[in-house]
Formats: structure tokens, sequence, C-alpha cells
């Protein structure tokens, strides 16, 4: 008789018979944010959750513990914290006793951005208009999000994976916790700000010439994707 997994990568294991459906949710944090979306098609559910955003003002002589460090010439940051985790559930068809085929039946994303950005005491409205704009970048790229991780997502839907093992449950337990932890790194590594907010660094010197902020941040965005265009 056919089983049905669910794994998360990042949550742990839960075993479900059948056509079980488990469902999760994450609660809203404080800070600014804007309502959750999810979109669901055949095999997928994405769930982008809200910007939680966050300032953070801080003495330079004494610096809180949990601040990341500052780059070496910066006297602020903008912090922008992306994330993803991807469960996934499959129907196991055993062949006998120690080999199974198991069927990727749906994949459930959950994604989330934290910004929190850190200006020192009595910060000058450049600084923190600087900081804005970093902000600005990543709240493009999390727009789309949802979309980018529903096209990494939908190839994996309907993937058989052949597992064997003298405990079938367990071994495809661990395949379906593999492409789950594959999912993540992919939308990871394909969902990069960095290149747009090393560019925006440039053009403004790092917050210190007279380059309006929001100009910079959309001439960032620009070029960076006219470039991952042409990789």
């Amino acid at each position: 008789m056919p089983f049905l997994w669910k794994i998360s990568a990042r949550w742990g294991i839960a075993l479900r018979i059948l056509l079980a459906v488990c469902a999760f949710g994450w609660g809203e944090c404080g800070g600014s944010h804007h309502a959750s979306t999810a979109a669901a098609t055949a095999g997928l559910t994405i769930n982008k959750q809200p910007v939680y955003f966050v300032k953070r003002v801080f003495d330079p002589a004494g610096p809180p513990a949990d601040m990341p460090p500052l780059a070496p010439g910066e006297g602020a940051e903008c912090s922008s914290a992306f994330a993803a985790n991807a469960s996934v559930e499959g129907v196991a068809q055993p062949w006998d006793a120690t080999h199974a085929t198991v069927t990727i039946t749906h994949v459930v994303m959950t994604l989330e951005l934290k910004i929190t950005i850190w200006t020192p005491l009595h910060s000058t409205t450049q600084v923190m208009d600087h900081e804005e704009g970093h902000r600005q970048i990543s709240g493009y790229y999390y727009q789309s999000a949802d979309k980018l991780a529903e096209r990494i997502a939908a190839t994996y839907v309907g993937q058989h994976l052949n597992v064997s093992g003298t405990n079938l449950a367990t071994a495809s337990q661990e395949a379906l916790h593999k492409i789950a932890a594959d999912i993540d790194e992919q939308y990871n590594r394909v969902l990069n700000p960095r290149p747009a907010q090393v560019l925006y660094d440039s053009i403004t010197d790092h917050g210190r010439n007279k380059v309006l902020a929001k100009d910079a941040a959309a001439q960032a965005l620009k070029n960076a994707a006219v470039e991952t265009a042409g990789m």
C-alpha cells in the first residue's frame, strides 16, 4: 500500500498515511509588514510572508551584541536576510521489501525577508537615505520571489526517486528531505541581490557622495539586471 511522507527541511519530519494533508503557517512578528500572500497551483503551494522591517539605533562606542559587524568604511548598515523553507510530499510505491519508487506530489515553500537598518546615534539624513536605498533593492528582489520559488519548485513535482534500504519509510523520508534542501539552496542561489547592492555602494561611494539614493538604487537594479541577462 502506498504511503505519503511529508518532509520539512528545517522543521523535522512528519509521517502521514495515504493522502493526509499537513498545513502550516507562521505568525507575524513585530515591526513593519504587509499582508502575506499565497499562491497555489497543481502540486505547488508558495507562501510569501510579509516583509519584517525594523530600524535600530546604536552607539558606535558600544554597539549591541546582536548587531552584525560593519564592513570596512561603513558607519551604518542595512541587513537583509532572505530565507526559504521547502517541504516536500511524495507517495512511495514499494517494489519489494527493500526497494521503492517515491513520486513527488506536492512542494510547499514558505518565503521570508527580514530587514534591519542599523544607524548610529545622531545620523544624518544622507546616511539614513543611503540605507533606505539598500532596503529598496532588497524589497525589489522580494517582490518576485514567489514567482521564482514557483518556477524552481515546479521542476520537482512529478519526479520519481528510487530508494532502497531495510527501512523504506526512513529511506523515503531522507530522499524527500534532500530534495527539500536542494530546493532551498537553489532558491537562495538564484535570488541574489548582492550584485545590485555592491553596484549601489559603488555608485554612491557608500553614501558619501551627493547622488540621490533612490536614483542610485534604480540605476543599480537596472544595470545589475542587464549584467545578469548577459551572463
